[in-house]
């Protein structure tokens, strides 16, 4: 699992400060979160290629977090893309996305496939056989979710002088590492655990950016391996979060802490602080494994 953080700032974008966008991989899918204005931009400065991209998940509708969305679009249009496009954000911006397409006389030589969220309860919004993908209701100025990412088990892992001491033919082991029972040269049933253990552990990505401090989804995001949590505020900003409906670094923390997350990124700051190391120091008085978001930071997660 790697993440790309193409930008991790709130509100205007400056020369080294990107509005909010990133990238996930996870089990040969490359899924972008949010496009923030320069998205495209990025996305080719840090070497991410526009063709793997098939599913983007936009949070909620503040420019910081879409307005880059049309011009990547029109961008794939001119590279003659073919593949369909999914896009999973708040009912509104099909028709924002079609009216600007309609009034450039842009259309699209792919399918643009839109998938309108308006639930606020946690939904399965996309799934296949390696992945599932959940909305995360979060509680913002206006409709918003976050994306729980969750890996499927995998195949198990096949020990191979086990399997050839059971006498079983080499023809079988992919059924071994499917999980199941087969049959010896011999004609005995060999049981799946004696020759096969557990596969990787599958990976948790949660995304949460914008809110304000929400103890609701903790259930969803229990145990996630990696949390990215907006850190719009340190504490001598705190009297601003519930006007503004974000967070503290503190209050990202606890919330990382009571999901028993493995490990916390900070983003999503206000460009009035140049020093990021102060969120990291105030979080860490609450949660002890903390990382800092940083445009054109990559994060791995084996």
């Amino acid at each position: 699992m790697k993440i790309t953080i193409l930008g991790c700032h709130s509100a205007t974008p400056r020369i080294n400060t990107h509005p909010t966008s990133q990238v996930l991989e996870m089990r040969n899918h490359i899924f972008l979160i949010d496009c923030g204005e320069g998205t495209q931009v990025q996305l080719r400065r840090y070497k991410v290629k526009f063709s793997r991209i098939k599913h983007i998940f936009i949070s909620h509708l503040h420019g910081d977090h879409y307005f880059g969305l049309v011009g990547f679009i029109s961008t794939l249009r001119l590279l003659t893309r073919e593949a369909d496009l999914h896009i999973y954000a708040p009912k509104g911006l099909k028709e924002v996305i079609t009216l600007q397409m309609k009034l450039s006389d842009s259309w699209t030589n792919f399918k643009l496939i839109f998938h309108e969220l308006t639930s606020t309860e946690s939904e399965l919004i996309y799934e296949d056989d390696k992945v599932e993908v959940h909305t995360i209701p979060l509680d913002h100025r206006v409709y918003t979710n976050g994306f729980l990412f969750k890996e499927k088990r995998g195949e198990r892992t096949l020990d191979i002088n086990k399997a050839n001491d059971a006498n079983i033919d080499v023809s079988y082991f992919r059924k071994l590492k499917q999980g199941f029972d087969v049959k010896n040269e011999d004609g005995e049933l060999i049981k799946n655990e004696l020759v096969t253990k557990d596969g990787p552990k599958p990976k948790s990505y949660a995304f949460c950016s914008d809110t304000a401090y929400k103890e609701d989804i903790i259930p969803i995001i229990k145990d996630v391996d990696v949390l990215y949590h907006e850190s719009t505020f340190l504490d001598s900003q705190a009297h601003l979060t519930q006007k503004t409906k974000h967070c503290t670094a503190k209050e990202a923390a606890s919330i990382a802490k009571q999901a028993n997350a493995k490990t916390l990124i900070l983003g999503h700051y206000s460009t009035r602080y140049d020093n990021h190391e102060l969120f990291s120091e105030e979080a860490s008085e609450v949660f002890d494994k903390i990382e800092l978001a940083e445009d054109g930071k990559t994060f791995n997660f084996t």
